[in-house]
């Protein structure tokens, strides 16, 4: 098959051909339909992260099953499924206690080192990248990475579930819980940003501020649920926020990657105000916070995709988009074939768009 193979920080990703295994027991064989440009993949390429190379990205994908292992019946070959990185082996103790996005169990769902790889090129493994590995035209799963949905959702829409939207939503609804009638802020209005405005809308919130340096962006924001807008290039975010909200917002989202934006996610809460961290700060960055305010009940938090259970998560938000709430359509900025994945990341880094989706059909 076709893939995209990353071969170290900083340099641009070259299409290969790669082998895929036949799926063991509880593994699935996927055909990719739709694989979205994540900025968490960006993070690796940029060297931010560290992955082990060879390896296939990409962890937002949507597609239809080719092929079940011997134990697996939950899904069947026609089936159209989302992947989902948050694989759960199902027994563990963060399973068990609702919890399955911080399974602690994850080699449970994994090959073994004496097992032949599930991807190859020429003999030599290729590093799967979240147990996923979604640019590239198979992919090759454990079962719990996937959720099964209806025939007749656009997969290109789909995708972008897998990660961003699951991301953003579930950091609105399942890890702050916002309350009606509250105020909330957001840091970064690309699709994990737009996701969580559009959760905050879902949940009730009355006033829903976007701040981006991107004006393209902003006006995204604004048509998906903002109900006001802050330029971050003109205007010191956390004064605009306290303006408009008379002290501070109840709860503020974070979800750029950025040490000085995590901060000011913390900054502009009111007292009692909740801050999520939803991006991926760079690793050994620290995010610091003023000691006094704590006094005041501040609260900042992180967040991993959404605090999902994405087996009834993620058929959830796709009622919300049949039923008009939730807007999937518009986030999808450009579609693409995989050769385009390297200038995906580049319009991504100017700020061109909200998301990439890769398309394979």
């Amino acid at each position: 098959m076709k893939a995209a193979i990353y071969k170290g920080p900083n340099q641009p990703l070259t299409i290969e051909q790669v082998d895929i295994d036949d799926p063991k027991e509880r593994e699935v064989l996927v055909r990719t339909v739709a694989s979205g440009v994540c900025h968490s993949d960006l993070h690796f390429v940029d060297g931010l992260y560290v992955w082990p190379t060879p390896a296939i990205l990409g962890h937002e994908a949507a597609g239809v099953v080719e092929k079940v292992g011997s134990q697996v019946s939950y899904l069947k070959p026609g089936d159209h499924v989302i992947a989902c990185l948050s694989v759960f082996c199902g027994y563990c103790e963060e399973c068990m206690s609702g919890h399955p996005n911080l399974c602690s169990n994850r080699a449970a769902t994994q090959r073994t080192a004496s097992d032949k790889p599930r991807l190859s090129q020429k003999g030599t493994m290729i590093n799967q990248f979240a147990d996923l590995s979604g640019y590239a035209e198979k992919m090759l799963v454990h079962e719990n990475a996937l959720v099964k949905i209806d025939d007749n959702v656009p997969l290109d829409r789909a995708a972008l579930i897998g990660c961003g939207v699951m991301t953003g939503v579930g950091a609105a609804l399942n890890t702050a819980k916002i309350a009606p009638g509250s105020s909330v802020a957001v840091f970064g209005a690309g699709g994990v940003g737009l996701a969580v405005i559009q959760g905050a809308r879902v949940a009730g919130a009355r006033m829903i501020i976007a701040v981006d340096k991107f004006p393209s962006k902003l006006e995204l924001a604004k048509k998906l649920g903002a109900t006001h807008a802050v330029n971050a290039s003109d205007k010191n975010p956390v004064d605009e926020i306290r303006n408009l909200t008379g002290g501070g917002a109840d709860y503020s989202f974070e979800a750029i990657g950025l040490k000085v934006a995590a901060e000011q996610a913390y900054e502009c809460i009111a007292p009692g105000g909740i801050a999520t961290i939803v991006g991926m700060v760079p690793l050994g960055q620290k995010v610091e916070v003023d000691g006094f305010s704590l006094l005041f009940e501040k609260r900042i938090q992180g967040c991993f995709m959404g605090s999902n259970r994405f087996r009834i998560d993620m058929p959830r938000i796709i009622d919300l988009y049949r039923q008009g709430r939730i807007n999937l359509d518009d986030m999808v900025s450009r579609r693409g074939k995989l050769e385009d994945v390297n200038e995906a990341f580049r319009a991504m880094k100017a700020g061109e768009v909200a998301r990439t989706v890769l398309m394979f059909e």
